[in-house]
């Protein structure tokens, strides 16, 4: 692929994420335009030429002839993710890769540099059985490090044929990298469960996929609509706007749903679909596996009075969407972000629940909840301590700024 192509792709990018920096750290400050004089307009094209200097310094004077087409994709890559770790580039022969199959192996992860950190692992899927939690990361996938792939081939490894084993490289709680090997399996979308207690009702929604907003309503038909309600989205990895807004109103919300900023166009709100009962009280259950269209519909329904509990959301409230390039490739960027009710952008900070609940397998939720919402509310309710950051686009899920949450005793390189 010829150089011109990455220019004129990714111009404006490549300059404001590399050029200007560099221009302004090399270059002695300038001085101050004298009062009422007029300032001349920058070009934000004029470090393209430098770019193109480089590219010529590498394929010219390079010990080894470079292959330039990994030195322009890699380049264009580094400046994708920069913006946005779903960002990719593909090239024309990615385009024309078949799919990899309908298995998968059960976890949602997202890239972030040389890492990939776990968001959410499907319960009862392989990866949950091999052992691999939330939070966990991955240095190496099948052998191929996952600082050298996209987000998109990436996620192309995590599928394959069914029963066909995929290899995880991940730091364990000790530091040491390790290997996993997980079988790939056919998952079918898991049915929502109900939990009746004294006065209450805990639902657990696993996504929202098409038709889940109906399924809720026939199993909410007989219910007490007098008692409390716990929505349970801890681990509602997938879903649709669409369905996201159904069930919003099938809980009793009405007018707006949330807003979607799109690149280039003018905001859209989404509105409330479809009418239900509210419940006398309405609690929230959400964390770090609570994604997408189910971050949306926490939002919402914490702004129209329910409760909120559990563990802030990672914040990928985002869509994405392919453009194709001239000369046969294509990039995958981030062009949607949707903002809550409450006017939190949510592919950035998430939904912050009202109170932090920490739970574990052994905890009973609802009795966890129906205590919380019984207690006094905490003198600061707002307060998000070091170990409640989470992975969002600008950062991976750590404990402390900068390292993985299990650094490794020896980096590989």
């Amino acid at each position: 692929m010829h150089a011109r192509t990455w220019l004129s792709v990714l111009s404006l990018p490549l300059v404001a994420a590399f050029t200007v920096p560099v221009l302004q750290q090399g270059n002695p400050p300038k001085p101050q335009p004298q009062a009422g004089a007029k300032i001349a307009p920058q070009d934000p094209l004029a470090g393209l030429s430098d770019i193109q200097d480089v590219l010529s310094l590498v394929q010219q004077n390079y010990v080894d002839p470079p292959d330039m087409e990994k030195v322009v994709s890699g380049g264009v890559q580094a400046v994708l993710e920069r913006s946005h770790p779903l960002n990719a580039y593909l090239t024309a022969e990615d385009l024309r890769l078949p799919d990899p199959g309908p298995a998968e192996a059960g976890l949602v992860v997202v890239k972030r540099g040389i890492y990939a950190t776990v968001l959410a692992v499907v319960p009862g899927g392989p990866a949950a059985k091999a052992g691999i939690q939330a939070g966990d990361v991955i240095r190496k996938v099948d052998g191929d490090s996952v600082g050298r792939i996209s987000a998109w081939a990436l996620e192309r490894k995590l599928r394959g044929p069914e029963n066909s084993s995929l290899d995880l490289y991940r730091y364990n709680a000790t530091g040491d990298l390790t290997k996993t090997t997980v079988e790939r399996q056919v998952i079918s979308p898991g049915p929502l469960t109900i939990k009746q207690g004294q006065g209450a009702l805990l639902v657990s929604l696993p996504d929202l996929a098409p038709g889940r907003a109906e399924e809720l309503r026939k199993a909410l038909a007989a219910a007490d609509h007098g008692q409390t309600l716990v929505l349970d989205l801890r681990q509602c990895l997938k879903g649709s706007m669409p369905e996201a807004a159904a069930v919003a109103g099938l809980l009793g919300s009405k007018g707006d749903f949330a807003t979607l900023e799109e690149a280039g166009k003018a905001d859209r709100v989404l509105p409330v679909t479809g009418m239900g009962t509210a419940f006398t009280r309405l609690a929230l259950l959400v964390g770090r596996s609570t994604l997408g269209a189910s971050e949306v519909l926490a939002s919402c329904l914490k702004k129209n009075g329910a409760k909120t509990f559990g563990e802030r959301t990672p914040g990928f409230g985002v869509e994405r969407a392919r453009f194709a390039l001239k000369q046969g490739g294509a990039v995958e960027l981030v062009s949607k972000r949707w903002v809550g009710l409450g006017g939190e952008k949510l592919d950035r900070q998430g939904v912050v629940p009202d109170q932090v609940l920490r739970m574990t397998d052994a905890d009973d939720p609802l009795v966890r909840v129906l205590a919380a919402l019984a207690a006094p509310a905490p003198a600061d309710k707002s307060t998000v301590r070091p170990a409640d950051r989470i992975l969002t686009p600008d950062r991976i899920l750590i404990p402390d700024e900068g390292v993985p949450p299990h650094p490794p005793k020896r980096p590989n390189p």
